[in-house]
């Protein structure tokens, strides 16, 4: 019994932090497009506000993405489901020994980079458009043309397999019923075999729109002129990002919740339906007295999609009666003040910094005043006072005897030439 509990309580711990993991990115982030902050941020939590979702309606290039993006989804639902239907009809009546080559070759496309596969798309048709002799504005050269083809390369490898699981159900004797009986094969496959895989031919349809829609590698290099929504996110997220990216993702979550509980009510719906028409009884049925089970009963996609449904539309009301513009102006007015006061702080510590700088500059004791006297081997030759300790001391300095004691008398004194042209007039 302990064991059994502990067992229990690991599974049920194991489910939330899988789901937690899961889908706890998806919460934050559609929790962000409610706060006013201009970057996307759960905390700290400022304002209620759905500006942002007014933000994104206004983004024309996000719009211009999604239109895009619904146009090259479109194509290559097209595109991708008829070549996945081909090629799995093409695959169970091959010859069985080639079916395992044929599947590796089908199959391939999934295994290929979307890197690869976009490059190999823009280069392959720029040679068919030159060839063709058709100019750089041809509908070959069309960003829609190309991304389209260049999806639907492994998008249909996908539906091929989908459409193979379903198709691998089917009786064959059924067809060959509707022969037998005089239908023609394009009948056979309108009227017996296309109804059997329209299950699957709509699983398809919807991986094929939601794998086109979130390509990014392979629209990379073909989208054109034509960007999809990823592309304009890629380069929104290189320039900054605002809230408004988490509106698109919350819009998008509330979308695919929608349908899944709508599809799952309709499933439970048809479920509940053929149980109550099992139970019924022969008068019952040819009467048509047979009392069908309420829409909510033992349905609870039906009654959560209707909680859901009443949640968006009580969050659009308040959308349109809520203004954050006050609660916005007091979040701006209390960060002014916390800016100011940690201005104010700095301020303080600079200036207390200071002080204590000028009180140890202060308490320091004064260097001893140097001698006049230098202990340099050159005496004071360098000393700035010499030149005027020189000059003032000239009138002291005792005179030059006028005798020279060279070994050539007077004879370049400047006065000889004077004195002796005064002795010669005076020999005269």
């Amino acid at each position: 019994m302990k064991r059994f509990t502990f067992m229990r309580l690991s599974l049920w711990i194991y489910l939330g932090v899988f789901f937690a993991y899961l889908l706890g990115p998806l919460v934050i982030m559609s929790a962000t497009a409610f706060n006013s902050p201009a970057f996307p941020r759960m905390t700290p939590w400022e304002c209620l506000t759905f500006e942002w979702f007014g933000a994104l309606f206004r983004d024309e290039r996000i719009l211009n993405g999604i239109w895009n993006s619904i146009l090259v989804g479109a194509g290559t639902v097209v595109l991708s489901v008829a070549m996945g239907l081909a090629g799995a009809l093409m695959l169970t009546q091959i010859w069985p020994k080639l079916r395992a080559t044929y599947y590796t070759i089908i199959i391939a496309p999934i295994l290929i980079p979307g890197v690869v596969l976009g490059i190999s798309t823009l280069v392959f048709w720029d040679r068919i458009n030159r060839m063709l002799g058709l100019g750089a504005d041809s509908w070959l050269s069309n960003g829609l043309f190309l991304t389209i083809i260049g999806q639907s390369t492994f998008i249909a490898s996908y539906c091929m397999l989908v459409l193979v699981a379903r198709l691998q159900r089917y009786d064959m004797a059924l067809t060959e019923a509707a022969l037998d009986l005089g239908a023609t094969h394009a009948q056979a496959f309108r009227k017996v075999l296309l109804p059997f895989m329209r299950p699957a031919i709509a699983s398809a349809a919807v991986l094929a729109f939601l794998a086109s829609f979130e390509n990014y590698n392979t629209t990379t290099f073909t989208f054109g002129e034509y960007p999809t929504l990823t592309i304009e996110l890629a380069q929104k997220v290189r320039y900054g990002i605002t809230p408004a990216i988490s509106a698109l993702a919350f819009i998008i979550v509330v979308l695919t919740v929608i349908a899944a509980l709508a599809n799952e009510a309709s499933l439970r719906r048809k479920e509940l339906v053929a149980a109550a028409r099992q139970k019924a009884t022969v008068a019952e049925l040819e009467s048509g007295r047979l009392q069908l089970p309420g829409f909510f009963r033992s349905n609870w996609a039906a009654a959560a999609l209707v909680a859901v449904a009443c949640v968006t539309v009580a969050v659009a009301g308040t959308a349109a009666l809520y203004s954050p513009a006050q609660c916005i102006a007091d979040v701006q007015e209390q960060k002014r003040l916390e800016a100011e006061q940690r201005i104010q702080e700095l301020l303080r510590q600079r200036e207390l910094r200071r002080q204590e700088q000028l009180d140890q500059q202060g308490e320091a004791v004064p260097a001893p005043a140097a001698p006049s006297g230098s202990s340099s081997g050159f005496g004071g030759a360098f000393a700035p006072g010499n030149l005027s300790g020189s000059s003032e001391a000239e009138p002291e300095a005792e005179q030059e005897p006028q005798g020279n004691s060279s070994g050539f008398g007077n004879v370049f004194d400047p006065n000889a030439l004077s004195g002796g042209s005064e002795g010669g007039g005076a020999g005269d």
